[in-house]
């Protein structure tokens, strides 16, 4: 026995020191790792830290019916508690991740062998190993790279969480923290994403769903393969079965394939919109980290018929644009191209363009301010303001008409007369006070439309018009808002305040051009937009067809439409009393379609300064009967009265008096002369050139005339500018 011992030695002495080696190893090793755990616990977050809000903000944009029609940056939705997830949630997660994560230490050993055995058998790693602990610290402070020293990582940060938080908050970050796919992180915003409600409601079917999503988020998301995802959600409930957490019946009773979805965000049709909210909010709010909800005006089916309006009207190689505003200013639609996947260039409200005759807007309202009425008379003739020679685009002239006539079709030769006789100065003042925020030139020509504007300024200023000469700003964003994580109460972090105390002009002047803008419609340029109700808008067309536009309003509603090319070339046929108009009625009758008709207002009580003039004010001559008459015609007071009031102790007035002495001997304020404003006399002074006073250019007020156009400009369309 001795022998054998003997002739063991050295064998034995080789096992037992590899045996001794291999302990001493190991000591070494179990010395090293906790020591290598023990650094690991002091340099970790606390746990308050690790629950705060994520990196990279959750922006949740909501169209105004309150559903979610885009969603910015990753979405980590609402922080739950533990004990507010709901136990279904818990189980299903466990059984499917981590059957063992009760008992284990951060590291389960049967699941790395289990894992190592399906390696060996199928050659590849096909099974992972990582418990629940080890995926949160690799989603917290690890990457995925498939590496041996990441895998040694992930072990001591595991071991580390365990000692340092209970398997309840290990459980609470990783349910809050794990990725489910759609852009989600945590079931809340899973169960946000892909079942429309919070997470404290998921059911037993919608939590196998989800639980499911963590092998392959892509490959099981309901979105993307419904049927992968009942599959996936079946493997779950019958591991719950297998673990305890569910009985058979309860698994079957579950029905995967019956969850609602919630429905997908239409993305394509609002980006224009989204895009533009969203560059308003560094603006409006301080918050950067927390979830947001971004509550907008945009109403989902009239941008439906929006898009529709421009698809199937622009002209083929040209691009459009629509914007409609609420009474308020609200946007309920825009558009800004044909199509956002192929240009996100947002036409509607980057884009600066020629106006064409839309622009005539400014001009009439210069000239309505400044003493026009829509019946005034004035003459379609040759125009000659100092070298610049506008002219219609028939080449003819119609001679004499009214004010009403010569908007409703657009003559430009009438517009360069009122544009000369008020100023382009108080013309430009007029556009900016209406709200066009680009650069406006005073240059001859821009009573025809060449300064260059935006689609949400134009559509601003009509509807401020519509508005009675209140202001109106067109906005997107109603209000944005948080949940407080204390209380899960929503805080308000910004709200939209409409201002309605700016008055642009006078009651009177906007009634006046909201008449002009109505027989546009009825009998002018604009006849391709009428919906059956009353509307009132204008058409503009710029040179060569370069630009359509047709802007208008109806039932508290108004639409601005712009068609052209990008690179500025002519587009045949292109007139804004064509295609603009139709896609405006197009869109208009379906957004109106459920309000009440409106008629317009355009009954107008003149200020007194623009009342009768004061030779209609009495009979006979006033320095020999001076008999005062009312509104009536009825003597007022007694002739002998007024006699004291002569400027020549009763002396005969001389002839060069005029007007002059008449106001003296009236004693009341008279109706200022075309070209100039009240206690503005500045338009009796003469050219300096021709000697002609700009209020002579044009005749005198006559009896209310026929809206009938004269014949020579009833067949024209438009005037382009020339």
């Amino acid at each position: 026995m001795a022998a054998s011992r003997s002739e063991r030695g050295p064998v034995w002495r080789i096992t037992i020191g590899f045996i001794k080696y291999g302990l001493y190893l190991a000591l070494l090793g179990f010395v090293a790792l906790a020591v290598a755990v023990g650094i690991a616990m002091s340099s970790l977050p606390d746990y308050e830290t690790l629950r705060s809000s994520p990196n990279g903000q959750t922006v949740r944009v909501r169209a105004a019916d309150g559903s979610v029609i885009f969603a910015l940056g990753p979405s980590y939705g609402q922080w739950l508690d533990y004990e507010e997830i709901p136990p279904v949630m818990r189980d299903a997660m466990i059984s499917v991740e981590d059957r063992r994560y009760d008992s284990h230490l951060g590291v389960d050993p049967i699941g790395i062998a289990r894992s190592v055995q399906v390696r060996v058998q199928q050659g590849a790693w096909t099974q992972g190993g990582s418990t629940i602990t080890q995926q949160l610290a690799r989603n917290l402070f690890l990457t995925n790279t498939r590496t041996f020293g990441r895998k040694v990582r992930e072990v001591i940060l595991a071991l580390a969480m365990e000692r340092s938080f209970s398997k309840e908050q290990i459980l609470e970050l990783y349910l809050n923290r794990v990725y489910f796919g759609g852009g989600a992180y945590g079931i809340d915003a899973a169960s946000r994403r892909f079942f429309g409600h919070s997470a404290r409601e998921l059911s037993l079917s919608e939590a196998s769903v989800i639980a499911g999503l963590v092998k392959a988020p892509s490959r099981y998301s309901p979105t993307a393969d419904a049927e992968a995802a009942v599959g996936r959600a079946g493997v779950v409930l019958d591991l719950m079965v297998e673990t305890g957490h569910i009985t058979a019946a309860q698994a079957a009773a579950a029905q995967p394939d019956d969850v609602s979805l919630a429905p997908q965000p239409r993305r394509n049709s609002v980006r224009y919109f989204t895009d533009w909210t969203l560059n308003q909010l560094d603006t409006l709010i301080d918050e950067t980290r927390a979830p947001i909800d971004v509550w907008t005006t945009i109403d989902l089916e009239m941008q439906a018929r929006a898009v529709e309006s421009i698809r199937n009207f622009v002209p083929d190689g040209a691009q459009g644009a629509l914007v409609a505003v609420d009474r308020d200013g609200a946007v309920r639609a825009m558009v800004g191209g044909t199509d956002y996947v192929t240009s996100n260039y947002n036409r509607a409200v980057t884009a600066v363009r020629q106006p064409g005759s839309s622009w005539k807007l400014f001009v009439y309202l210069a000239a309505l301010e400044n003493g026009y009425t829509p019946a005034d008379r004035v003459v379609d003739e040759p125009v000659d303001w100092n070298g610049w020679q506008p002219r219609n685009s028939s080449g003819r002239y119609a001679g004499e008409m009214d004010i009403r006539t010569a908007f409703a079709y657009s003559v430009n030769t009438i517009a360069a007369q009122l544009g000369a006789e008020v100023g382009t100065h108080n013309v430009a003042n007029m556009a900016q006070r209406f709200g066009i925020t680009t650069p406006v030139n005073t240059h001859p020509s821009m009573v025809l439309g060449t300064s260059e504007v935006r689609v949400i300024d134009m559509v601003g200023a009509f509807a401020s018009v519509a508005a009675r000469g209140i202001a109106v700003d067109p906005y997107g964003i109603v209000k944005v808002t948080m949940e407080d994580p204390r209380n899960n109460e929503e805080i308000e972090l910004f709200r939209a305040e409409i201002d309605q105390s700016r008055v642009l002009v006078a009651p009177y002047v906007a009634a006046e051009m909201t008449d002009l803008l109505q027989t546009a419609v009825a009998t002018g340029t604009g006849r391709a937009a009428q919906i059956g109700r009353p509307v009132a808008g204008k058409t503009g067309t710029t040179s060569s067809n370069k630009d359509g536009w047709f802007i208008g309003f109806s039932s508290g509603m108004t639409t601005a439409v712009w068609m052209g090319r990008d690179d500025a070339r002519a587009v045949s046929g292109l007139q804004g009393g064509r295609a603009p108009a139709r896609a405006f009625a197009h869109f208009m009758s379906y957004a109106v379609s459920n309000r009440p008709i409106e008629e317009f207002d355009t009954d107008v009580t003149l200020p007194d300064w623009q009342l009768e003039g004061e030779d209609d004010a009495y009979f006979g001559d006033p320095f020999e009967d001076e008999i005062f008459v009312d509104e009536n015609g009825m003597p007022i007071g007694d002739p002998d009265a007024y006699r004291d009031q002569r400027p020549y102790d009763g002396a005969e007035a001389p002839d060069d008096m005029g007007e002059e002495w008449i106001d003296d001997v009236l004693r009341r304020r008279e109706r200022p002369r075309r070209g100039e404003r009240p206690g503005d006399r500045q338009g009796d002074r003469p050219d300096e050139r021709s000697g002609e006073r700009p209020y002579d250019r044009v005749p005198p007020p006559e009896n209310v005339p026929s809206r009938e156009p004269p014949a020579a400009i009833r067949p024209q369309e438009e005037q382009p500018i020339r």
